[in-house]
Parts: C-alpha cells; structure tokens; sequence
C-alpha cells in the first residue's frame, strides 16, 4: 500500500522530530501517545478502505508497517505509567522500582519466549499464520492491554509483536533514566568505554550511517528506535552526536547525492574487492 507507506514516513519524520527536542518524559509521552493514535486511525481507515494485493502485502503491513507506530504507543503508555507511579524522591526508592519494571519486562520476554525467538531469527514461515487476519479470526493470543486494538484492523500476533519492540525501547529508557539517579554509574561506565575505537570521519556521516541502518530495520528487526541507535553508536565510538534529526534534515536538502558517506563506501569497498581479484 503505497499510501500506507507514506503516512509511516511521515510518522517517522515527526516521530524523530520529537525524540530530538528531549522534553520532559510525561509531556514527551503524552505527544507520542497523540501522534501515534492520529497514525493508527490513519492507517486503519487506509485497510478499510483499500484492498491487499496479495497475502505477502497484508502480511508486510501488520508485521513491519503497523508495527512502527503501535510499538511507539505502547512505549509511551508504558512510559507514562512507569513515570507516573515512580517514587518522587528518595533515589533508592526509585531505582527499586525501575528495576522492578525491569523484572516485569524480562518476565514478559519469558512468556513469550517463542515467539520472540521466531522473530529474532528472522524466520518466515508462519507468517500466514501470524500476521495475516483471515488465519486468526478469534485472537488466540491473549490481549495486552487497552491498546489501539480492532478485530478488523488486527492479526493474532500483530499487537504482541509491537509489544515485544514497544518493551525494548522500554528498556533503554529505563536503564537511561537509572543512570541519570544514579550520577556514579554513567561515570563508571565512561571509564569502562572501549578507548580503541573512535570516529574520526566527520559527524555528519555517522548519523548518514545510523539512518540507513535505521531505514531498513536491520537492528532489532526494527525494534530499535533512532535514540537507542545513536546512543549504541555513541557508546561504541566514544562520540557524542546532537541535533541528529536537523543533520538528516540538511542532508535531504543537499545538492547532489544526498548520501555521500555511504556512497563512498560503497564506491571503496567495491574498488578493494576489485584490486583484489587481479
């Protein structure tokens, strides 16, 4: 669905473009939860209204497309519930709590072990069965939560698949946020960063980098976000990256090739394999 699509790229604009103002949790989560629901509804009137082309089309928007934005929302209603009933002070009371939410996601990853596992894998082959509303029409899998859920615009695992990345994003807002307690730890770690590697090319072409990878959801199959992306990437090459979403916006404004870096890349890498043939 070619409308389909465009409504998520806009929604990943926008949803970028949120992440980069760093506002405060409650405020960002109750937007999030707005922009996501206007997506969905969006999306659901865009099904409703046009016909799959085939099984592998319906299949690729319940598992990849509508996942984007349903993933987001349940982050933020985790989010704002977990911000919600936090302690307000005493930060031993709140890192108590945050790891009591980290219990509580691990012990939903146990639950649903298998599943994550085919996911993570890659695996395809029950797909028709998954993601696919013709093969599922009484829901066996059990409701999550009052999520933005329709029987018409839902598959049987749809919804647990979105948790699954919703609870990854989760988890590395709750470890951020421990860190942010806990002012000793982020320390600790900063000893302990990898003085071996560091990004000495510009900048700009990281985050050209982090977005391509990002594009096509080749970390997490998709359950990472842009923010957890860059703060890896960050982690890893002792670099700090700010403005991250204007830099991608200068980039769709260059003239010319609007990925240099990557277009370098590919350009040397191609030019090493063929001086090695000969």
């Amino acid at each position: 669905m070619k409308l389909a699509e465009e409504i998520i790229e806009k929604f990943t604009n926008q949803m970028d473009s949120l992440n980069e103002k760093n506002d405060e949790p409650l405020k960002s989560a109750n937007q999030g939860i707005a922009l996501c629901s206007k997506t969905l509804f969006q999306l659901k009137n865009t099904v409703e209204n046009q016909e799959f082309k085939s099984l592998a089309s319906e299949i690729h928007f319940f598992k990849t497309i509508k996942s984007i934005p349903m993933s987001y929302l349940i982050y933020f209603t985790e989010l704002r519930t977990c911000e919600l009933q936090k302690p307000k002070a005493g930060f031993r009371y709140q890192i108590n709590f945050l790891e009591k939410e980290l219990k509580k996601i691990n012990k939903f990853f146990y639950r649903n072990s298998d599943f994550v596992y085919y996911m993570e894998l890659g695996h395809t082959y029950l797909d028709h069965q998954f993601f696919a509303r013709k093969n599922s029409p009484d829901f066996p899998v059990s409701p999550l939560g009052n999520y933005y859920q329709f029987p018409d615009f839902s598959t049987s695992h749809d919804l647990l698949w979105s948790k699954v990345k919703g609870m990854n994003k989760l988890i590395h807002y709750i470890r951020k946020t421990i860190e942010r307690i806990q002012p000793e730890k982020p320390k600790v770690r900063e000893n302990n960063k990898n003085k071996i590697l560091e990004w000495t090319a510009p900048k700009t072409a990281l985050i050209e980098l982090i977005y391509a990878l990002y594009s096509v959801n080749s970390i997490n199959h998709g359950g990472a976000d842009l923010r957890m992306i860059t703060s890896s990437f960050e982690d890893l090459f002792n670099v700090k990256l700010n403005q991250v979403y204007k830099t991608y916006s200068e980039m769709k404004e260059r003239r010319g090739s609007q990925t240099k870096f990557l277009d370098e890349l590919s350009m040397h890498l191609k030019h090493k394999m063929d001086k090695e043939d000969h």
